[in-house]
């Protein structure tokens, strides 16, 4: 389920995966519900673009580590690529 900021506070949240799209913000959103993991979502900029780059804005969803594969189980079973770890 989406959670607030204060969720997160002392803890370290993972990234998850970045929607650069709005359809796909929302997808990501259903499935994690569906699935129960509690995540936080938050619009960041992002680098886009082969020749001509730019800076464009995303969704970027979190998880907390122990979350964290449960989360990408779903994203994969849904057909999403996860953030690779960092």
């Amino acid at each position: 389920m989406k959670q607030e900021a204060d969720f997160f506070d002392g803890k370290e949240p993972k990234l998850l995966y970045i929607a650069k799209k709005l359809r796909d913000a929302l997808a990501v959103e259903k499935i994690l519900t569906d699935a129960g993991v509690d995540y936080g979502v938050e619009t960041d900029l992002y680098r886009g673009g082969f020749i001509f780059q730019s800076e464009r804005v995303g969704a970027f969803f979190y998880v907390l580590e122990e979350a964290l594969e449960p989360a990408q189980q779903a994203l994969i079973a849904n057909r999403y690529k996860p953030q690779p770890p960092e």
